[in-house]
């Protein structure tokens, strides 16, 4: 503990003369330095879908850089410090722990979920509503995801998780309506519709969509990385190729 302690120090101390001596560092705001924080939490994002370690420990360190750096413009400003932060957080974590803290019992993940969500839900839903706590930042497929789970929290799911494939049918036969009669503007709304019910539909049966889509994702640049290599071993861009040929070619790939 000590050890860390020390580092921790050492973090401030650092913060505290970059802030002093580099003109970078002192011209930043909390406007000017929003996008790079939200590039470096994609970062690590990337980093632990790599699973490599030592780009999750560097790029955790980035992020850590961030929170130093607000909490220092926040005390050159007298609203509240790096100290500040730490015990907030601590203060909620023990006040959404109460089955460690307190006398309230929770013995797998989805109870202490649930007793999560719903000590969240005293303090915030009188305030914004129960949906308000989900940030307007977000993007689009976290933020579905993250209304799934609040609209689940108050009872608003459906009593089966097999019911929903009936909604995602039903959204599907929705979009083919809007395609036949060649209306674009509400094409995208039954579209929309359609993500929001298969988004549900990976809450319900335990899959993360994010992690679902970038999975499929590499899948189709590792099949079409074949099939452009096998057009160039002909001399020809893949847009040379007949279409049949780049099947049999996809074909491959997904046999490799």
């Amino acid at each position: 503990m000590e050890n860390k302690l020390k580092a921790m120090s050492r973090v401030l101390e650092v913060m505290d003369t970059l802030r002093e001596q580099c003109p970078w560092d002192r011209e930043q705001t909390f406007a000017s330095l929003r996008n790079n924080t939200i590039e470096e939490v994609y970062e690590l994002v990337g980093a632990i879908t790599d699973g490599n370690m030592d780009d999750i420990k560097e790029e955790l360190g980035d992020v850590l850089l961030h929170i130093v750096f607000y909490s220092k413009m926040a005390d050159e400003q007298g609203a509240f410090d790096f100290a500040d932060v730490c015990n907030a957080l601590c203060d909620k974590l023990i006040y959404r722990h109460p089955h460690v803290y307190g006398d309230v019992h929770a013995s797998t993940p989805d109870v202490v979920k649930q007793n999560w969500e719903a000590l969240k839900l005293r303090k915030k839903a009188r305030k914004s509503g129960l949906l308000g706590g989900v940030p307007r930042q977000l993007p689009a497929m976290v933020k579905a995801f993250r209304l799934g789970e609040k609209a689940a929290s108050a009872g608003f799911d459906w009593e089966k998780k097999e019911d929903i494939w009936d909604k995602v049918r039903e959204e599907i036969a929705e979009v083919d309506v809007e395609i036949v009669a060649h209306d674009k503007d509400k094409m995208e709304g039954e579209i929309g519709d359609l993500f929001f019910a298969l988004i549900n539909a990976c809450r319900l049966y335990g899959i993360d969509p994010e992690n679902a889509l970038e999975r499929t994702n590499q899948k189709f640049i590792s099949r079409f990385n074949h099939v452009e290599a096998r057009a160039t071993e002909q001399g020809k861009m893949v847009s040379e190729i007949a279409l049949e040929q780049l099947e049999e070619y996809w074909q491959e790939a997904k046999k490799l």
